[in-house]
């Protein structure tokens, strides 16, 4: 991977942060938020959208774009979904929880909150909203983080709806799920301060980290997701959308900067070489007999080849601009969009079963000589016309260096082109929904994970690495509830009226980080686990009703049998502590088993036999009364 002095080369990059809330109910409507199964759907509906103007009247250009590729979207409804979400009933209130976690998020990063709050429609017609816009609220500016490369500037601190979740895609368009649409959703907005791939990576972990320390954002994948707007000099602003892991940000970042420098770079040589993107023709009696698998079957569906002639190309095409994609990818992406399985183009040819003799064929049919290059695609006959007209446009900002765009991140840290960037044409006001005024004196500021840390160290004894392990870990607010509250004997949460202290803190979260670790690495079905089951198992083992060493089969049990309560699995799986006298007559069992090793090796047999008593009583009794009773038994005979 090419690294550059970024300073130099005048990169610039700002970050959005999007993070779902654990919120108990949706923005605008009471449904719950958590995720379903497809097959789990009780009902399934079609739409097709269409982008509307602005109040302004005018029409974005990615909307425009997004439209013109014709598609039928499909929608799965639940039991757990309402007719908000498929645009049969107006939108309630703002959600009052999803408002205060995200004034918490606010204080966090140093914002000022708006006095009254107004929501707004942004478009979006790619099918991920059945109203045809995303819902969005302004709630804080002009906040700061820090970095070890300096300050980045917060320019704004979005409350938004969740787009629906993408199933599928289906022969008719793409087949949407209403599960996730409207979970609550900020959206949080850099200043371009950024000047450096680690820079990104940095100031993403640190709103991360400030995101999770309010203890109320959803965790795993897809519960947050980061764009980044990066340019160089002489360059333009790239949005790239949809980095999944913090991981893959500064890669994205370099490879974003290495592609604008070699589209630079091809602008200059395409420059000096003067030239210039040819007539869209028709080229499909050029291989009208030809063996290509991909244009033999466009033909023979009643298909045609068009082509576009690049006077001045020639080896540009096939030049690299990041790994392992070249600017007849980029050619391809834009072909692609309407309906192209992608392009050929004579850098590359002859292959894919084209001959050396068609291509001099297909060059002399559009008027291509040495040092040009052509471009052709093989489809449906509209769809042909249609993706050829695209890649030449594309090929055209080609001879002007970098467009400003939307990109899709891949998993390689490369990306692909999306679509046009949006601009103010996409916002206009929401009228179903009235403006909310914050109460920012009822917000308390949450305690930032850093602190959490030394505080677990210093209250309740954990040592550095399990500390962080559990304030930075998924079930942090489970550990608090569980060490402050305790568990009540219904394995709830201990109340005003049932209040117990709380369990033993090195317990918890041993159970809740290492053994949960330790068990999903044995392939135990650890993701079953609720919150009530570890509250229950955690509780029996606390009270001594469980021994310690009967946790993980505990565990187990319940992720197996989720059906079961704690109590309900211990009495079914028979994981109730046993008495001295039973941990002493297993022991005795053991030692008399093996009396030939114990009178040859004495104390040296202890290990051995030792493992053989914790198995044949199952987890029941504790290690140390185990290994007590054991050399007592060994010693007697020894």
């Amino acid at each position: 991977m090419t690294d550059y002095d970024y300073e130099e080369l005048g990169l610039v990059a700002g970050l959005e942060i999007h993070q779902q809330l654990d919120t108990e109910t949706k923005l605008f409507c009471g449904c719950p938020t958590a995720l379903r199964e497809p097959e789990d759907a009780e009902r399934r509906f079609t739409r097709y959208l269409h982008p509307t103007k602005s109040e302004l009247g005018e029409i974005d250009d990615a909307a425009l774009e997004e439209s013109q590729v014709d598609r039928e979207f499909e929608y799965l409804a639940y039991d757990t979904t309402c007719l908000v979400e498929e645009d049969d009933e107006p939108p309630h209130r703002l959600d009052d929880e999803a408002l205060e976690v995200s004034l918490e998020i606010a204080q966090l990063l140093d914002m000022t909150p708006v006095d009254q709050a107004h929501v707004m429609r942004k478009i979006v017609v790619d099918g991920s909203n059945t109203t045809g816009f995303q819902r969005t609220t302004k709630l804080a500016a002009d906040g700061e983080i820090s970095t070890e490369e300096g300050p980045v500037g917060i320019e704004d601190l979005m409350l938004e709806e969740e787009s629906a979740q993408r199933v599928e895609e289906t022969d008719e368009g793409v087949r949407f799920s209403l599960d996730r649409l409207g979970i609550p959703l900020v959206e949080i907005g850099t200043k371009p301060d950024i000047r450096t791939p680690q820079q990104a990576r940095d100031a993403a972990e640190r709103i991360g980290m400030l995101l999770r320390s309010t203890g109320q954002v959803k965790r795993g994948l897809g519960t947050i997701r980061q764009d980044v707007n990066i340019s160089i000099a002489d360059g333009a602003r790239v949005e790239l959308k949809g980095v999944q892991s913090l991981d893959d940000i500064d890669d994205i970042v370099r490879n974003e900067a290495q592609r604008q420098v070699e589209l630079l770079e091809i602008k200059d040589e395409l420059e000096a070489r003067d030239a210039e993107v040819g007539d869209v023709q028709d080229v499909t009696d050029v291989f009208a007999d030809t063996d290509s698998g991909v244009i033999r079957g466009a033909l023979d569906s009643g298909g045609k080849v068009t082509a576009v002639p690049l006077y001045g190309f020639d080896g540009l095409v096939g030049a690299e601009i990041q790994p392992d994609r070249r600017l007849g990818t980029e050619l391809s992406d834009h072909a692609k969009r309407h309906g192209a399985g992608g392009i050929f183009h004579t850098d590359e040819l002859p292959a894919y079963g084209v001959t050396e003799d068609e291509v001099e064929r297909l060059r002399d049919a559009v008027g291509a000589e040495e040092g040009d290059a052509v471009a052709i695609v093989a489809a449906d006959a509209e769809v042909a016309e249609n993706a050829i007209e695209a890649a030449a446009e594309r090929a055209e900002t080609a001879l002007e260096g970098v467009p400003e765009e939307t990109r899709g991140a891949n998993e390689d840290g490369t990306s692909e082109y999306l679509r046009p960037l949006p601009g103010a044409a996409r916002m206009y006001p929401e009228t179903d929904v009235p403006p909310v005024e914050p109460d920012v004196e009822a917000v308390e500021e949450p305690e930032l994970l850093t602190e959490k840390v030394e505080r677990y160290q210093e209250e309740y004894g954990l040592g550095s690495g399990l500390a962080e392990q559990v304030a930075y870990g998924r079930r942090m607010v489970l550990f608090e509830e569980l060490v402050e509250q305790g568990v009540s004997a219904s394995g709830a949460s201990g109340g005003s009226s049932d209040e117990s202290d709380g369990v033993d803190a090195t317990l918890a979260a041993q159970t809740l980080e290492s053994t949960l670790t330790a068990l999903r690495r044995d392939d135990v079905p650890v993701e079953n686990l609720t919150d009530e089951h570890l509250r229950g198992a955690i509780g029996l083992v606390d009270e001594g009703e469980v021994p310690n060493e009967g946790m993980e089969d505990l565990l187990t049990a319940l992720a197996e049998n989720p059906d079961l309560s704690a109590e309900e699995a211990v009495e079914e799986e028979d994981l109730g502590g046993a008495d001295e006298s039973e941990v002493r007559e297993a022991v005795v069992e053991v030692v008399e088993r093996n009396e030939s090793q114990v009178a040859e090796e004495g104390m040296g047999a202890f290990s051995g036999l030792m493992g053989e008593c914790m198995g044949a009583l199952r987890g029941k009794a504790d290690g140390d009364l185990v290994s007590e009773l054991l050399r007592e038994e060994i010693q007697k005979r020894a």
